[in-house]
């Protein structure tokens, strides 16, 4: 991981991973011309109930939903760890590993981002890393001028031109992303609704084989539940 790339990192508890999060990467990688973006699933995620599905099965669920995607990657540091994976203990995880945070893109979405006067070590975090903010549903990223009107002065829209070095910014990616939430997803896989385009083909077969959010999503993909088996 060390170099002179121009790398993302793309936290999350994924949830499962869904056409919105893939959104969100890909929009960052090409805004701002990164040469990937790595996705990093939680195993104990912050500011988020337990999640309905174990951490191995949100990971393997991540590497199918970016199989085939050109430069997006998944990394595995949080999976090793039992502590919560708050972004800053994630920074710290990477430094560890030889990558150089402070010219590193922590990729959110503008919804998520909202929030970041709760985060932990705020405001040292904003200091260590720059952040590339992408628009959601409701979200866009221009408002973070005006909701976070505090950090506004570090705020710049994105481009291809904005380079690492210097001081850490919080840079506005405008594009649109599906919306999807994860919390959705789970709502209509428990129910028996269908969940076509909203998570990638092998995620949802890959649920049911798994019956991982409830039976009814099984039966949706003609994965029946035998009688005798319990949903995990």
């Amino acid at each position: 991981m060390t170099g002179r790339r121009r790398l993302g990192i793309f936290g999350g508890t994924f949830d499962p991973i869904h056409i919105g999060h893939l959104d969100v990467a890909e929009a960052a990688l090409r805004a701002l011309a990164l040469d990937a973006v790595l996705l990093m699933p939680a195993n104990v995620p912050p500011h988020r109930p337990t999640p309905r599905a174990s951490a191995p099965h949100r990971f393997a669920m991540c590497a199918l939903a970016i199989a085939g995607r050109e430069r997006l990657a998944l990394l595995d540091l949080e999976m090793l760890s039992s502590e919560t994976s708050f972004t800053s203990t994630s920074l710290d995880r990477l430094a560890a590993h030889g990558l150089d945070t402070r010219r590193l893109f922590v990729v959110a979405g503008g919804d998520a981002f909202r929030e970041i006067e709760t985060w932990k070590d705020v405001p040292a975090l904003l200091d260590r890393c720059h952040f590339a903010v992408v628009s959601r549903p409701g979200s866009p990223a221009s408002s973070l001028r005006t909701a976070l009107p505090d950090l506004s002065r570090r705020m710049v829209d994105a481009s291809p031109a904005v380079q690492p070095e210097g001081p850490p910014r919080i840079v506005l990616v405008e594009a649109p992303t599906a919306p999807v939430s994860s919390t959705e997803v789970r709502r209509r896989l428990a129910s028996g609704e269908g969940v076509s385009g909203l998570v990638p083909d092998a995620v949802a077969q890959y649920i049911a084989k798994h019956r991982l959010y409830g039976e009814k999503g099984s039966a949706i993909l003609g994965l029946e539940p035998s009688a005798n088996r319990r949903s995990t």
